[in-house]
């Protein structure tokens, strides 16, 4: 399991690093430990001048621009506190990344995400962020279906369930991409793009 190309056009994407997720309880890997992580991966792109693409999920008040669809699990039909969609301050304030906002879970669905990269001719992500099985799972899948290059940061995403987790990082990804650890694709990075 390690990455083998990085494209000279390779753009980081974060999934839902923000104030309101930082605090649930990540598997298995912590949060914080997947915050550091990508930041790391993200310095090194923005001394590249690669772009770096932060993803956050919100939705409105009164929760009108919710996913609509019957479901099992019921949605958390709770107020958000202020500044909860806020991306994490070690990531957020430098003035060439793009932020996309979503509000579902692929961050290809319903956004600008595809736009942005085509026009900065990027034609591989690297993708971290939470959780594995839900956000970064729907994204990688849309990446593929998007005709991108696609390389997993294993140790840059966690999930709520393990189980799942695992499933997302054994099953899914190696049918839609590569997968890496952050040292390994930090390594390659600086090989690659000096």
């Amino acid at each position: 399991m390690t990455v083998t190309t990085l494209d000279p056009r390779t753009a980081l994407v974060v999934i839902d690093l923000q104030n309101g997720l930082r605090a649930l309880p990540g598997t298995p890997h912590a949060i914080g430990d997947v915050i550091e992580r990508t930041a790391r991966l993200a310095k090194s792109f923005r001394a590249r001048a690669l772009p770096v693409v932060l993803v956050r999920v919100t939705s409105s008040s009164d929760g009108a621009d919710a996913t609509p669809g019957r479901a099992e699990t019921p949605r958390h039909n709770h107020t958000m506190p202020a500044g909860w969609d806020e991306i994490v301050p070690e990531l957020a304030g430098h003035p060439g990344d793009i932020t996309v906002t979503k509000r579902n879970w692929s961050a290809f669905y319903g956004t600008d995400l595809d736009l942005h990269l085509r026009r900065r001719g990027v034609t591989q992500i690297v993708l971290t962020g939470v959780a594995t099985s839900i956000g970064v799972e729907s994204t990688a899948r849309a990446a593929h279906e998007h005709g991108y290059h696609l390389s997993l940061a294993t140790d840059a995403v966690t999930d709520l369930d393990a189980d799942a987790h695992r499933h997302s990082i054994e099953k899914i990804f190696p049918r839609v991409g590569e997968r890496g650890t952050t040292d390994e694709i930090l390594e390659l990075l600086a090989k690659t793009h000096a």
